[in-house]
């Protein structure tokens, strides 16, 4: 993979805080503010991290309406909003880096459409870079999440986003008898 050009790393507590972040770039691969609209987002993390969450809300916010599903095994789900095409690939279920290509999924691989790829290290160095990559790791009852912008239209989403507050620690009780 080529070089990242800029990182983000956010703490998310909870589940909305991870649909927030899918809100916050939804604007900005569908309606082409920050260019023209599409763009390449791979999500890596453990099962059950958020990769699906995010995706769901990120793709509700774009205006996909009725059920959206995980494509863990039909592998991919399309949607279309007006004239844009989104893209939903899982390759958790890849044995060897080359099933996706033998499955005709790099003729989805358009700038001009949202192409969303959850596990996409399943696909060895054979996929190009993407725009952004979301890396989500557990962190207590929250997510960790790191963005990495690998091209200049990642980069500029990542320099719209506008990261949650972070709640104050709460302050420590005293044990009994201490003054």
């Amino acid at each position: 993979m080529s070089a990242p050009l800029c990182s983000l790393n956010l703490h998310l507590p909870d589940e909305a805080a991870t649909e927030s972040l899918a809100r916050q770039l939804a604007p900005l691969v569908s309606s082409g503010q920050t260019g023209p609209a599409g763009g390449h987002i791979h999500l890596r993390g453990d099962l059950g991290a958020g990769k699906t969450a995010f995706t769901r809300a990120l793709l509700r916010e774009c205006g996909i309406t009725g059920r959206i599903k995980s494509p863990s095994y039909a592998l991919l789900e399309s949607y279309k909003v007006s004239n844009l095409y989104f893209y939903h690939l899982d390759f958790y279920r890849f044995s060897d880096s080359r099933e996706w290509l033998d499955a005709g999924f790099r003729d989805l691989l358009r700038d001009d459409a949202v192409v969303l790829i959850e596990w996409p290290e399943r696909a060895g160095g054979l996929l190009p870079p993407p725009d952004l990559l979301i890396s989500l790791a557990y962190a207590g009852e929250g997510r960790d999440a790191s963005l990495t912008a690998y091209t200049a239209r990642g980069q500029t989403w990542l320099n719209a986003i506008v990261p949650p507050p972070q709640s104050a620690p709460s302050p420590r009780q005293a044990p009994p008898g201490a003054a």
